[in-house]
């Protein structure tokens, strides 16, 4: 069964949207946005700290447990997660499993220490990937700022040999840009690997959705601006808090409309693809 993520990259206390996981926009309250998702029918949510990397601090703790308080579906969180001990606090505070990437790549044993020390089924490889000018793919980190050498799909191979029970891959060049999700990336890692690959980074439209799907052995995808450009519309003024920064949206600047959980689920079960159940 596909399972659709809606995925909420924060800032501080913020939800939070960028281009090529560049150039964050405000968007409102994560945890409303989570409660919107949950209630609309999302099957997971993934909760990735967008600069914790970057300052080398994880700050989801609190946003995590006021969300598991309220929302009832698995949550995965990523960003900043160094060692067994943060992925130990992160899972005290409500998350179902964890998403790890930079700290994997600098020390590939954690991989096989968590997934030891949680069980597989807790631990998420995010592969930030850029296509090359030769055709393949390379791995990167801190929220696809720093390259690291690495083929992105041996990566992939390696960290589920070490442990991982599942893959969240991540086109940078397409994250944000309505655009579609990158096929031949996806299709590479799924064919590769024999855990759940989730991907990310494109949706522009649920036609978008069926064809990672279909096309490129997607087992699920995760959603952020294809959703969140449409929740602003539909959340109460007063729950997307005053930080919003929403011009953007009413001007029209964004290449991505927008659809409902509903909206998504009801064209997958048009294509034949199984997922959870539709609301419209």
């Amino acid at each position: 069964m596909i399972r659709i993520i809606p995925r909420l990259d924060i800032k501080g206390p913020n939800l939070v949207k960028g281009i090529r996981l560049e150039g964050l926009r405000v968007l409102g309250r994560p945890e409303q946005f989570a409660r919107h998702y949950y209630e609309a029918g999302a099957d997971e949510l993934l909760y990735m700290d967008a600069v914790a990397s970057l300052y080398g601090r994880n700050s989801l703790l609190d946003i995590v447990s006021r969300t598991a308080r309220e929302v009832f579906i698995p949550l995965t969180v990523g960003g900043g997660l160094r060692s067994l001990d943060d992925i130990r606090a992160v899972l005290r505070a409500g998350a179902d499993k964890v998403s790890l990437n930079t700290a994997a790549v600098r020390r590939p044993e954690l991989v096989r220490e968590a997934a030891r020390a949680f069980g597989s089924s807790t631990i998420v490889i995010s592969v930030e990937a850029i296509r090359q000018p030769d055709g393949s793919y390379h791995a990167y980190t801190d929220c696809g700022r720093e390259e690291t050498g690495l083929d992105a799909v041996a990566w992939a191979v390696r960290a589920v040999e070490l442990g991982a029970g599942e893959v969240l891959v991540t086109s940078v060049d397409r994250e944000g840009t309505g655009k579609g999700f990158d096929m031949e990336l996806t299709r590479r890692i799924a064919e590769a690997v024999p855990v759940p690959v989730v991907a990310s980074g494109g949706a522009g439209s649920p036609a978008h959705v069926s064809a990672v799907i279909n096309g490129a052995g997607a087992s699920a995808v995760c959603l952020a601006s294809l959703l969140h450009y449409r929740a602003v519309r539909e959340l109460p003024h007063q729950e997307q808090g005053t930080e919003g920064n929403l011009e953007f949206l009413r001007r029209g600047a964004s290449s991505v409309t927008g659809a409902t959980l509903g909206a998504v689920k009801e064209h997958l079960a048009e294509q034949g693809i199984d997922c959870r159940h539709v609301l419209v």
